[in-house]
């Protein structure tokens, strides 16, 4: 801890200038220089799977896996009652990923047998959201079930949502990444 009056300022101590140094060059040795054919192959696969670069880069550094599934929220969807409706601009986005898994997490009153025809083919699986002010745990079942048909490691799966709730189930469920709706749908 610090003393009275410090305020987590820059060292005064000598030699800082010799630590900074040391801690870039360490800094530079653990981040590794890709091959340029790699990042080609890594921005052609983050188009594929409908993320910018920069965000897929950061969750293959986070997690040390590749995406192999998005899980969306009906929030995210826009599909909510007493109407759903899968808007056009989620429908395009939906459609425009191929080159990996998706689905619905269907919060209540919604049914995932509907929201699976609603989507025309573009979501391949839907399953119960967890219920609200569920405990962690009864969060981290929900979502794992949610992965089971599939298979699907929780620390590949990006969960894209649109509540505070929906972030707190990706961290309950040691998902890969949690992703804002209008974040992901804006691309």
């Amino acid at each position: 801890m610090s003393d009275i009056g410090h305020n987590n300022g820059p060292t005064m101590e000598p030699g800082e200038s010799w630590r900074r140094h040391c801690w870039g060059t360490a800094r530079k040795r653990l981040l590794p220089t890709l091959p340029i054919e790699v990042v080609r192959l890594r921005v052609k696969r983050a188009a594929e799977i409908g993320l910018d670069y920069r965000t897929y880069a950061s969750i293959r550094a986070a997690s040390g896996h590749d995406v192999i599934a998005l899980l969306f929220s009906t929030n995210a969807l826009r599909m909510l009652p007493p109407a759903p409706t899968l808007p056009q601009d989620r429908a395009e986005r939906l459609a425009a990923v191929s080159a990996t898994g998706r689905a619905a997490l269907v919060r209540a009153p919604l049914h995932p047998d509907t929201v699976l025809t609603l989507s025309g083919g573009r979501l391949d699986q839907a399953t119960p959201a967890p219920r609200p002010f569920a405990s962690w745990s009864e969060t981290r079942t929900a979502l794992r079930a949610a992965l089971a048909p599939q298979n699907w490691p929780a620390d590949r799966v990006v969960l894209i949502g649109d509540t505070h709730e929906e972030r707190e189930w990706s961290q309950a469920a040691r998902l890969a990444y949690y992703l804002p709706a209008d974040r992901f749908f804006a691309a």
